[in-house]
Protein backbone atom coordinates (compact mmCIF):
# COMPACT_ATOMS: atom_id res chain seq x y z
CA UNK A 1 0.00 0.00 0.00
CA UNK A 2 1.35 3.62 -1.33
CA UNK A 3 1.68 5.59 1.21
CA UNK A 4 0.04 9.04 1.10
CA UNK A 5 1.09 12.60 1.28
CA UNK A 6 1.00 14.74 4.18
CA UNK A 7 -0.83 18.13 4.33
CA UNK A 8 -0.02 21.27 5.40
CA UNK A 9 -2.06 24.28 5.32
CA UNK A 10 0.00 27.70 5.29
CA UNK A 11 -1.71 30.95 5.31
CA UNK A 12 0.93 33.81 4.68
CA UNK A 13 1.61 37.35 5.01
CA UNK A 14 3.21 38.06 2.64
CA UNK A 15 5.14 41.37 2.19
CA UNK A 16 8.16 41.38 -0.69
CA UNK A 17 10.08 44.96 -0.17
CA UNK A 18 12.06 44.07 -3.07
CA UNK A 19 9.28 43.50 -5.90
CA UNK A 20 6.73 45.94 -3.83
CA UNK A 21 4.43 43.01 -3.43
CA UNK A 22 2.26 42.95 -0.75
CA UNK A 23 -0.36 39.73 -0.50
CA UNK A 24 -2.07 37.06 1.58
CA UNK A 25 -1.44 33.22 0.50
CA UNK A 26 -3.39 30.71 1.52
CA UNK A 27 -1.51 27.61 0.51
CA UNK A 28 -2.13 23.86 1.18
CA UNK A 29 1.10 21.72 0.72
CA UNK A 30 1.41 17.99 0.31
CA UNK A 31 4.52 16.65 1.65
CA UNK A 32 5.56 13.61 -0.32
CA UNK A 33 6.42 10.84 1.86
CA UNK A 34 9.73 10.92 0.60
CA UNK A 35 9.60 14.62 1.35
CA UNK A 36 11.35 16.22 4.16
CA UNK A 37 10.15 19.06 6.15
CA UNK A 38 12.92 21.15 5.13
CA UNK A 39 12.67 20.66 1.55
CA UNK A 40 9.28 21.09 1.78
CA UNK A 41 9.56 24.68 3.45
CA UNK A 42 12.25 25.20 0.96
CA UNK A 43 9.52 25.32 -1.67
CA UNK A 44 7.68 27.03 0.48
CA UNK A 45 10.02 29.94 0.39
CA UNK A 46 10.68 29.72 -3.36
CA UNK A 47 7.02 30.29 -3.52
CA UNK A 48 6.59 33.16 -1.64
CA UNK A 49 9.80 34.78 -3.22
CA UNK A 50 8.05 33.97 -6.83
CA UNK A 51 4.79 34.48 -5.94
CA UNK A 52 2.41 36.00 -8.47
CA UNK A 53 -0.94 35.53 -9.48
CA UNK A 54 -1.62 31.42 -10.82
CA UNK A 55 1.85 30.28 -9.52
CA UNK A 56 1.39 26.42 -8.26
CA UNK A 57 2.48 24.07 -6.51
CA UNK A 58 2.92 20.86 -9.01
CA UNK A 59 2.66 16.98 -8.07
CA UNK A 60 6.51 17.45 -7.71
CA UNK A 61 8.17 14.01 -6.23
CA UNK A 62 4.86 12.58 -7.66
CA UNK A 63 5.86 13.79 -11.09
CA UNK A 64 9.58 13.73 -12.38
CA UNK A 65 8.69 15.70 -15.96
CA UNK A 66 7.26 18.92 -13.64
CA UNK A 67 8.87 21.43 -11.52
CA UNK A 68 7.80 21.16 -7.94
CA UNK A 69 6.07 24.82 -8.35
CA UNK A 70 5.17 26.43 -11.95
CA UNK A 71 3.23 29.38 -13.55
CA UNK A 72 1.83 28.50 -16.67
CA UNK A 73 0.32 30.86 -19.70
CA UNK A 74 -3.40 30.41 -20.80
CA UNK A 75 -2.42 28.76 -23.90
CA UNK A 76 -0.32 26.08 -21.45
CA UNK A 77 3.07 27.50 -22.38
CA UNK A 78 5.31 27.48 -18.91
CA UNK A 79 6.34 31.42 -17.87
CA UNK A 80 7.94 29.90 -14.88
CA UNK A 81 9.88 26.88 -14.21
CA UNK A 82 10.81 26.49 -10.49
CA UNK A 83 12.55 23.01 -9.16
CA UNK A 84 13.96 22.72 -5.68
CA UNK A 85 17.22 20.54 -4.66
CA UNK A 86 19.61 19.63 -6.80
CA UNK A 87 18.69 19.10 -10.25
CA UNK A 88 20.72 17.29 -12.71
CA UNK A 89 22.16 19.31 -15.53
CA UNK A 90 19.86 17.43 -18.19
CA UNK A 91 16.86 18.32 -16.07
CA UNK A 92 18.26 22.29 -16.02
CA UNK A 93 18.94 21.80 -19.81
CA UNK A 94 15.56 20.52 -20.13
CA UNK A 95 13.80 23.61 -17.65
CA UNK A 96 15.54 26.31 -19.92
CA UNK A 97 14.23 24.95 -22.97
CA UNK A 98 10.69 24.34 -21.62
CA UNK A 99 10.15 27.94 -19.34
CA UNK A 100 10.31 31.34 -20.63
CA UNK A 101 12.19 31.93 -16.95
CA UNK A 102 13.67 28.93 -15.16
CA UNK A 103 15.16 28.82 -11.57
CA UNK A 104 16.43 26.28 -9.56
CA UNK A 105 16.85 27.08 -5.59
CA UNK A 106 18.91 24.85 -4.13
CA UNK A 107 18.99 23.99 0.06
CA UNK A 108 20.80 21.69 1.62
CA UNK A 109 24.76 21.08 3.21
CA UNK A 110 25.78 19.36 -0.29
CA UNK A 111 24.42 22.33 -2.67
CA UNK A 112 28.23 23.64 -2.32
CA UNK A 113 29.77 20.07 -3.68
CA UNK A 114 26.64 20.07 -6.31
CA UNK A 115 26.92 23.16 -7.60
CA UNK A 116 30.88 23.04 -8.33
CA UNK A 117 30.65 19.16 -9.86
CA UNK A 118 27.37 21.34 -12.11
CA UNK A 119 28.40 24.70 -12.83
CA UNK A 120 30.97 24.47 -16.06
CA UNK A 121 27.75 22.22 -17.39
CA UNK A 122 25.29 24.80 -16.55
CA UNK A 123 26.92 28.03 -16.91
CA UNK A 124 25.89 28.59 -20.28
CA UNK A 125 21.91 27.79 -20.15
CA UNK A 126 19.39 30.53 -19.37
CA UNK A 127 18.55 29.28 -15.92
CA UNK A 128 18.82 30.97 -12.55
CA UNK A 129 20.35 28.99 -9.50
CA UNK A 130 20.36 30.58 -5.94
CA UNK A 131 21.63 28.71 -2.74
CA UNK A 132 19.15 28.69 -0.11
CA UNK A 133 20.54 29.07 3.42
CA UNK A 134 21.02 25.89 5.23
CA UNK A 135 20.95 26.72 8.66
CA UNK A 136 18.20 29.39 7.41
CA UNK A 137 15.88 26.01 6.45
CA UNK A 138 16.41 23.82 9.15
CA UNK A 139 15.41 26.47 11.88
CA UNK A 140 12.22 26.88 9.54
CA UNK A 141 11.60 23.56 9.72
CA UNK A 142 11.61 23.72 13.42
CA UNK A 143 8.73 26.36 12.77
CA UNK A 144 6.30 24.08 11.11
CA UNK A 145 2.77 22.94 12.37
CA UNK A 146 0.00 21.38 10.37
CA UNK A 147 -1.59 24.28 9.88
CA UNK A 148 0.70 27.39 10.43
CA UNK A 149 0.39 31.59 10.29
CA UNK A 150 3.57 32.85 9.00
CA UNK A 151 4.36 36.37 8.31
CA UNK A 152 7.23 36.55 5.28
CA UNK A 153 9.19 39.97 4.89
CA UNK A 154 11.61 39.83 1.15
CA UNK A 155 13.95 42.21 1.43
CA UNK A 156 17.39 42.22 -0.41
CA UNK A 157 18.59 38.20 -0.45
CA UNK A 158 16.93 37.05 2.77
CA UNK A 159 13.27 36.53 3.86
CA UNK A 160 12.63 36.76 7.16
CA UNK A 161 9.71 34.53 8.67
CA UNK A 162 7.47 34.96 11.75
CA UNK A 163 5.45 31.68 13.41
CA UNK A 164 3.62 30.85 16.22
CA UNK A 165 6.88 28.90 17.63
CA UNK A 166 8.89 31.84 16.21
CA UNK A 167 11.03 33.19 13.97
CA UNK A 168 14.02 33.04 11.47
CA UNK A 169 15.66 33.99 8.77
CA UNK A 170 16.49 32.55 5.36
CA UNK A 171 19.22 34.11 3.33
CA UNK A 172 19.99 33.25 -0.81
CA UNK A 173 23.21 33.23 -2.71
CA UNK A 174 23.01 33.78 -6.68
CA UNK A 175 24.79 31.73 -7.91
CA UNK A 176 24.02 31.96 -11.36
CA UNK A 177 21.82 34.93 -12.75
CA UNK A 178 20.50 34.46 -15.99
CA UNK A 179 19.12 38.15 -16.42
Amino acid sequence: MALKPTIYKARIALSDLNRDYYDTLNLTIAQHPSETLERMMARIVAYCINAEEYLLFTKGLSETEEPDIWLREYNDDIKLWIDIGEPTAERMKKASRSASKALVYSFNSKSPVWWQSIQNKVNNLDISVYQLSWAGIQQLAHLVERTMDLSVTITGDSAYIAAAKGECEVSWLVLQDSQ
